[in-house]
């Protein structure tokens, strides 16, 4: 029986948004992390801008800390046409906890993209759906090539793109994780039953020990974290830069 392809248009995405965000806490002490306001908007309204500029019409917000700013802020946010939920974290569920707590609301959708909150790496996506048409393959992780890894975690990969596992720091080129995947429905099933749950200490590696496939989509994209006050500080140009409706 032949099945029809995935694509952003069947999705849901995801959004982990419930962090505490400690290294910036003495900057923006009371919001979340990603409702911090960056050129005239919370962060995360310019992360829901690129992915739904990617087709992707429906999302579940991950709240945690503070959860009751967002809420407050998506339930007069218009959703553009497509939907737009959020669930609550009692407790802290890790990346991967927090996605399965999210499952439920995504039950229509095939695939479920997850992605972060405090993050923004302006890929284009549409390789990486046509990687999940093949039906071997059970997820796509965003892969960005940088000249320099010493600040990140690397993505170590097979000779055909497929996933072997993450590496720690080191200096020079490689594929960094860009925190962008898109899930094929069955493998949420294959996720380890445990909280709290992080996606690259217990989730890929339970994956991969089980045969899942998993392929890496690389690219060459910008990307921004606002994790340290540093990088905070680069977001208003960033958004600027790379957005043409920006408020003045």
């Amino acid at each position: 029986m032949m099945t029809s392809p995935l694509s952003p248009k069947s999705s849901c995405a995801v959004i982990l948004a419930g962090g505490f965000g400690t290294r910036i806490r003495s900057v923006c002490p009371n919001l979340p992390k990603p409702m911090i306001p960056v050129a005239g908007e919370p962060f995360i309204a310019w992360v829901l801008r690129y992915l739904a500029g990617q087709g992707i019409p429906n999302f579940v917000i991950s709240l945690g800390y503070r959860a009751e700013v967002a809420e407050d802020y998506f339930r007069t946010r218009p959703t553009g046409g497509g939907s737009l939920q959020t669930v609550r974290e009692n407790k802290p569920l890790g990346t991967g906890g927090a996605l399965l707590m999210a499952e439920p609301l995504t039950e229509t959708s095939d695939p479920v993209v997850l992605a972060n909150g405090d993050s923004l790496v302006l890929a284009d996506l549409s390789g990486a759906w046509r990687l999940l048409r093949e039906e071997s393959v059970d997820g796509v992780v965003i892969g960005i090539e940088v000249d320099d890894a010493s600040r990140y975690g690397r993505l170590e990969t097979a000779a055909d793109g497929r996933l072997r596992r993450f590496d720690e720091k080191q200096p020079g080129p490689a594929v960094i994780n860009a925190g962008i995947y898109l899930f094929r429905r069955r493998l949420l099933h294959r996720f380890p039953q445990a909280t709290p749950l992080s996606m690259e200490r217990d989730v890929f590696p339970a994956l991969l020990s089980g045969g899942a496939k998993l392929i890496v989509h690389r690219c060459r994209a910008p990307f921004l974290d606002i994790g340290t006050p540093e990088s905070l500080g680069q977001a208003d140009a960033f958004i600027r830069q790379h957005f043409r409706q920006v408020a003045a």
